[in-house]
């Protein structure tokens, strides 16, 4: 039996689903609101629940639980691991994050859970997942309304660009992961990803500019980009109500993408991904225009 921790989050929902969809996969989820049930009881704030909540899972889909400071998720991943190797879980397959992040504040918990996985009598997968194009799609469509009363689009990209990935790309490559390693163990050996680290980079990449352009074509108007200094970016993140740590964590990203060294060198994408990858430009075109943003009329006073 799989079973899928994080399903409140949309990467672990996605995941599930994709996997009742299987016929010859049994699958249960886990999360903190689980019944015990039809959902199982897993807090991973609260260790006694996981034991149980692992008992005769052969093969558990461990989504990080990365919403936190560092020291707190240090605590929930160790507890998953140490309840995995009582409960007997036969293959940990982790969510981790992509090589390219390594310089960013968010990979030392990701890094250490590899390293906490790699110590403990487990086969494990590792599936390095680049960034979400959530952002820059969430980035465009909170940028819209500014650039279509100004013209103009700001972020904090510098003239840096990033590799993202569509979010159910991922999803669609932890299902295949998955059910393979169930179907191998169903058939009594190790699963073919045993030991493996997979780089999971976006093959599109995204600038500031390249949101001016589709924030341009969405409004039928002309958009330039501006680059927005951290210093201003840490105080306006601060201001719209976001934890110390988030504010932290959306600074490092930012100051990575400006430094260059958040497009991808390689990715295994592409050798795992069932279909080929959703592109990126049309679910940042439809974000705008789900906000409304969409060949509007602009009069503007400079």
């Amino acid at each position: 039996m799989i079973l899928v921790t994080g399903i409140s989050g949309s990467l672990g929902s996605l995941v599930f689903s994709g996997l009742s969809a299987l016929d010859d996969i049994t699958v249960t989820a886990g999360s903190r609101s689980g019944d015990g049930a039809g959902v199982r009881h897993i807090d991973f704030d609260d260790p006694a629940t996981l034991v149980e909540g692992f008992r005769e899972v052969d093969v558990l889909v461990f989504i990080s639980a990365g919403y936190a400071e560092d020291d707190v998720v240090l605590a929930r991943h160790d507890a998953v691991v140490a309840a995995a190797t009582t409960a007997g879980v036969r293959h940990v397959i982790y969510t981790s994050l992509a090589g390219s992040g390594d310089l960013m504040t968010i990979a030392l918990p990701h890094r250490w859970t590899e390293t906490r996985l790699a110590s403990a009598p487990l086969d494990v997968t590792i599936l390095r997942n680049g960034l979400y194009a959530e952002v820059p799609i969430g980035l465009a469509a909170a940028g819209a309304a500014s650039a279509a009363e100004t013209g103009f689009y700001t972020a904090a990209f510098g003239n840096g660009r990033v590799s993202v990935v569509a979010r159910e790309d991922l999803a669609d490559v932890a299902v295949l992961v998955a059910a393979e390693t169930s179907r191998d163990l169903t058939a009594g050996g190790r699963s073919r990803h045993a030991g493996k680290v997979y780089e999971l980079e976006g093959v599109a990449t995204i600038g500031g500019s390249d949101i001016a352009a589709v924030l341009a074509e969405s409004l039928g108007r002309p958009v330039s980009y501006r680059s927005m200094p951290l210093s201003d970016t840490r105080i306006a993140l601060q201001d719209i109500g976001m934890e110390p740590y988030q504010v932290t964590n959306a600074v490092s990203l930012f100051a990575n993408i400006g430094a260059g060294v958040l497009e991808a060198s390689r990715t295994d994408l592409l050798e795992l991904l069932p279909a080929e990858p959703r592109d990126v430009r049309a679910l940042l075109t439809a974000a705008v225009r789900t906000g409304g943003y969409q060949s509007v009329s602009i009069t503007t006073t400079r």
